[in-house]
């Protein structure tokens, strides 16, 4: 029973019909949850639409517990008291939490919870377990960490070396260095908001330099992801 429930929880087989109809009605719910984040004034729509996503989540949460040896790959009790420090259980209940102030205002700690509210949006994430592109997409991520984090610590040194650069040499434009780091991060990405800028011609001069080097360097991980997301479709294909 608990390994057919497991089954149906976890993103469905091709012929699990079950499965398939429980992925899309949790994905449903997650989505109608999210709904009353995007008005300030609570109705008492609002209110029961919270309140059963919320009775919802918590029913998956404890489904995923009680079979969590299997999730795990753990036949002991030790997956039960793993399974609740894992990345995805973090999220359940950290979505689940700031709902909680709803169903008893008696106590003092559900006030606390309330200013979780945007703790809320991380629902969103829990579509990750029931979307198969979604989980080759982190498949991909896993595989092709090494080479992203090279780009990443490329990108990384060369924000704070452009940084440096800039805040010597426009000395009377940036208050700080962290506002020259922010201005790198924006040429880099070639973004470019406008609301810091370098006046002098050297800067200027960096700041084409900079968001030359920009293009080049944010194609480098679309391209990696990209390529690693085919070579894994052909994979399942064949």
């Amino acid at each position: 029973m608990r390994k057919r429930i497991y089954e149906i929880i976890e993103v469905a087989g091709e012929d699990d019909v079950l499965s398939r109809i429980y992925d899309v009605f949790m994905i449903l719910v997650i989505m109608a949850s999210l709904i009353p984040l995007a008005f300030k004034h609570i109705t008492p729509m609002f209110l029961w639409m919270d309140r059963v996503s919320t009775a919802i989540f918590i029913l998956d949460y404890i489904l995923r517990l009680v079979t969590a040896d299997y999730k795990m790959g753990e036949k002991n009790a030790i997956a039960f008291f793993k399974y609740p420090f894992t990345p995805m259980a973090l999220i359940d209940l950290l979505s689940i939490l700031p709902s909680l102030s709803i169903l008893s205002n008696g106590f003092k700690i559900t006030k606390v919870i309330r200013l979780m509210r945007a703790f809320r949006v991380l629902r969103v994430l829990k579509v990750v377990r029931y979307s198969k592109n979604i989980l080759l997409l982190l498949k991909v991520f896993k595989k092709q960490k090494d080479a992203l984090m090279v780009v990443f610590g490329l990108v990384v040194v060369y924000v704070l070396i452009s940084a440096l650069v800039v805040f010597n040499v426009e000395t009377d434009t940036f208050d700080s260095f962290f506002d020259a780091v922010y201005w790198a991060t924006i040429s880099l990405t070639t973004v470019g908001y406008g609301d810091i800028y370098p006046v002098s011609t050297a800067g200027q001069i960096i700041t084409m330099i900079s968001s030359l080097i920009g293009v080049a360097v944010i194609a480098l991980p679309a391209s990696i992801i990209t390529a690693g997301y085919l070579e894994e479709v052909n994979g399942e294909k064949d």
